[in-house]
This record gives C-alpha cells, sequence and structure tokens, in this order.
C-alpha cells in the first residue's frame, strides 16, 4: 500500500563526493524490497514533489531504510544537510522490484552503474543461498571512489569499472564483463540508460534472461500524471497503448519486453 509516512533519521554521512548514505528508521523497511524505491520529500515550500530514490538496503528486524543517492538538485541538496534525529516524510513503498524466483539454481550477474550501484546491495542480500554458486558483481564508477564496495562484496564476487582506469578495469561494466569472461542465466542490472542498452543487446544477443531497473524523472511516483513512460511490446492496461509507467509497471522490467 501507498501512503506517506514520516520516518526519523538515524544517520546521515557523505561516502564519496556529491554521494550521501542515509539511515532512516521507518515502517517502511518492512515491506521494501530490492529494486524498488520511495518518494523522499523537500520541506521546501519551492519543491513540494517527492524525489525518487531507490531502496539501497533493509534492516527488517529494525525498522530501518538505507538510501544511497546522489546530491543532483535543490532537493537532495536539502535532505543532504539533514542530520540524525530530524524527520522526514516519505511515499512508499513504490514500484515493483527485481523478481527474485528468476535466479533460483542459476548462473546469476548483477551490474550496477554510477548511482545504479545502491539499488544492487540489496539485491544480492536477497539472492543469498538462491543462486548456483557465487553471484558475480560488476559495479560501474566514473573513478577511484568505490562507493558499497565493501558492502557488495560481502554478498557476491565484486569486479570494479572505472572511466578513469584508477580501479579494476578501465572503461564501464561491459568492458569488465568481457575483460573477465564472466558468464550468467540470469542478469540483474540498475544505471544509466546507455549502460542499459548494452546489457539488453549483450543479453539478446547471448541467449539470457535479463532485467533492467530504468532510472527516469518522475513527478507523482504513483502513475497518475504519465510522465515517466517506456515504450513497450505490449499494450498497456491502462493507457491502451504501447506504453508502461516506469514507477508503477517497473522500474524493473524484462528486458524483452522494453524498447530503450
Amino acid at each position: 500500500m501507498k501512503k506517506i509516512s514520516v520516518g526519523r533519521i538515524l544517520s546521515q554521512r557523505e561516502i564519496a563526493p556529491g554521494i550521501h548514505d542515509m539511515w532512516i528508521g521507518t515502517e517502511l523497511a518492512r515491506e521494501a524490497g530490492a529494486g524498488q524505491f520511495v518518494g523522499v520529500y523537500p520541506r521546501s515550500a519551492a519543491t513540494l514533489l517527492p524525489r525518487p530514490i531507490s531502496v539501497c538496503e533493509t534492516d527488517r528486524e529494525k525498522g530501518a531504510l538505507r538510501l544511497v543517492y546522489r546530491e543532483a538538485g535543490a532537493g537532495t541538496r536539502e535532505f543532504a544537510a539533514c542530520r540524525a534525529g530530524e524527520e522526514i516524510r516519505l511515499l512508499g513503498i513504490l514500484g515493483n522490484g527485481f523478481p527474485l524466483e528468476q535466479a533460483e539454481g542459476r548462473r546469476v550477474l548483477l551490474m550496477g552503474g554510477g548511482i545504479g550501484v545502491p539499488p544492487i546491495l540489496q539485491l544480492a542480500k536477497d539472492l543469498a543461498g538462491r543462486t548456483a554458486g557465487q553471484v558475480n558483481i560488476l559495479a560501474g564508477y566514473r573513478d577511484g571512489q568505490l562507493f558499497l564496495a565493501e558492502d557488495l562484496a560481502r554478498y557476491g564476487r565484486l569486479y570494479a569499472a572505472t572511466e578513469d582506469g584508477s580501479r579494476g578495469t578501465r572503461g564501464n561494466v561491459m568492458d569488465a564483463l568481457a575483460a573477465h569472461s564472466l558468464e550468467a542465466d540470469v542478469i540483474y542490472t540498475c544505471g544509466p540508460m546507455p549502460m542499459l542498452r548494452a546489457v539488453k543487446g549483450y543479453a539478446a544477443g547471448a541467449g539470457i534472461r535479463a532485467y533492467l531497473s530504468l532510472e527516469e524523472h518522475m513527478a507523482c511516483g504513483v502513475g497518475a500524471c504519465l510522465g515517466c513512460v517506456v515504450k513497450t511490446r505490449e499494450t498497456d492496461s491502462h493507457s491502451h497503448v504501447h506504453n508502461a509507467r516506469i514507477c508503477t509497471e517497473g522500474p524493473v522490467f524484462d528486458a524483452q519486453e522494453v524498447e530503450i
């Protein structure tokens, strides 16, 4: 059920330039899944709409939700200034997450790029014990600031790629994939659109099932405004055209079902 709730910030720190790590005490943590997201409301009257931020990690026993986000505009600058003990309004839980059942007994590859890396962490945790062998994780960064690398390495074999070549493979996650000759039956991925297109093309050519978490600007976050759509193979039941709303039908889609 989508609802507005008030959480309390438990901690906040900058883990790389412009990248912030926030733990929030909230009842939403108990229902949040890998690949889903929440809308975070700024306090400023000039920024009324919630900012969509993906779930990075949950601690269901403690009722805590972890959000790792990039400081990019007025709303996220406001979040970055928040301190432990302050209240924050959340809309959630939103969207459909990664289908974990597709990983049962299969070789799994997780691929995250940039701010698409954080959603991969909870997914890696949730896949523990489900897959055939160790989960391989490819994480792409601009430079050697490998945020969340230690966290990810707890749940799988991590391979990093950096655009400047300072750590790991020089280039992007596709370059790292080729460099390490990794194989998979299922790919789960989140990142910028050029990366998702490359993963989709690779998976189609190799006959691998792939699931893409699409990043898109969102307004309402609940499917009312039709501001975030992707072209699809099948007709959408809401709009009766070949479109799907990323915020409600997604953000995770079977790569075969979307045209990007």
